[in-house]
């Protein structure tokens, strides 16, 4: 997350000769997937961001190999989601980390500062107090929350501010503090660059790490999902088919039926509103499809995939109906409603209005 970062992943790549088709899916670099899996899930489940600590042995080559491209492979799932919230999850995670990971490097600290703030001052004594320039004050403390953070509450001198001691915290790790916005605001905005020139090509090699991830997240915040927030013109036409034949009280088998009820949770809808879908079909019973809604959620199905609904007369869309469907790499309907929320993210300017 340092910004020399970037140039040290492309040199790690190079090096080692790994593509990102081989981050994505080559058996040797499994122990990075497994690492950047773990980064992402930190993120997801501890509300107070990653732990700093790594069972990773940096001191090997192989092991700041594995450090290194599991930070990429965890940034390039979060990015291939574009879901807001995901991201913001992830770069809290990861700031938090860097905060605590800056806030113990006594021996490097003055140079981590170098990278973030236009300068640093040193006064020596038995706890060394950093001192900040009061313009990078000024921009990063409106960030942070509590009485500390206002500048008039801080000793300024010369034009600088001094980090004194507080809140269990000394000062090198009160100006990590301020650390820790400065990557917040560089992956912020890293991960948009990405998301702004992603592929639907090259997302979909992400798809199957995003549903995970994405389904962590739900159970996580107990809450629906940015993907549920698609507005029913982002629908797969497998999914508008089969809610709009039971609508008209048209008898969807039970293929059709088990995808819809998975999908829909998917989509991060309660029991409820699946249970909703149902009330036109012509054999609706409000206690049976209570019951089989509620053993689709428990038992945590994964909704039917493109072939499968092929196979079973449940998909309605003929070559040339659907431009997105006609894709090679759209293999999955979840596939289909990433690739739409990518296009009015990109159409929004960036900025997901239903997010």
């Amino acid at each position: 997350m340092l910004p020399q970062g970037r140039n040290h992943i492309r040199e790690v790549l190079r090096e080692n000769g790994v593509t990102v088709g081989d981050l994505v899916e080559a058996p040797w670099l499994e122990e990075v997937r497994a690492r950047g899996r773990l980064r992402l899930l930190e993120s997801v489940m501890h509300k107070d961001g990653v732990d700093d600590a790594t069972t990773v042995d940096i001191s090997s080559e192989a092991g700041k190999m594995t450090e290194t491209l599991s930070f990429l492979h965890a940034m390039l799932v979060v990015c291939a989601s574009f879901d807001e919230r995901l991201l913001a999850r992830w770069i809290e995670g990861e700031a938090s980390r860097a905060d605590g990971l800056f806030g113990k490097d006594v021996t490097n600290f003055s140079t981590i500062c170098s990278s973030y703030l236009s300068g640093i001052k040193i006064e020596e004594g038995d706890d060394m107090i950093y001192w900040v320039p009061v313009s990078d004050f000024i921009e990063l403390c409106p960030k942070i929350s509590g009485t500390y953070w206002r500048l008039a509450n801080r000793p300024v001198r010369n034009g600088w501010v001094r980090m004194d001691p507080a809140s269990g915290e000394n000062s090198r790790e009160r100006t990590s503090r301020l650390l820790k916005e400065r990557v917040r605001g560089y992956l912020d905005s890293t991960c948009r660059q990405r998301m702004e020139k992603m592929s639907d090509e090259f997302a979909a090699q992400f798809s199957d790490p995003v549903e995970r991830i994405i389904g962590m997240l739900a159970l996580r915040v107990k809450e629906e999902m940015p993907v549920s927030a698609a507005v029913r013109e982002d629908w797969p036409p497998c999914f508008e088919s089969a809610v709009s034949e039971l609508n008209q009280g048209v008898n969807v088998n039970h293929v059709g039926r088990v995808f819809l009820a998975s999908f829909s949770k998917a989509l991060g809808h309660t029991q409820e509103q699946t249970c909703g879908f149902f009330s036109g079909a012509p054999d609706y019973s409000p206690d049976t499809t209570s019951y089989q809604v509620a053993h689709i959620y428990e038992r945590e199905y994964t909704p039917h995939g493109c072939a499968a609904l092929k196979t079973n007369a449940r998909c309605p869309v003929q070559v040339g109906d659907d431009s997105l469907c006609d894709q090679e790499w759209l293999t999955h309907p979840l596939k289909y409603i990433r690739a739409k929320q990518r296009r009015r993210y990109n159409d929004s300017g960036g900025s997901d209005s239903s997010s």
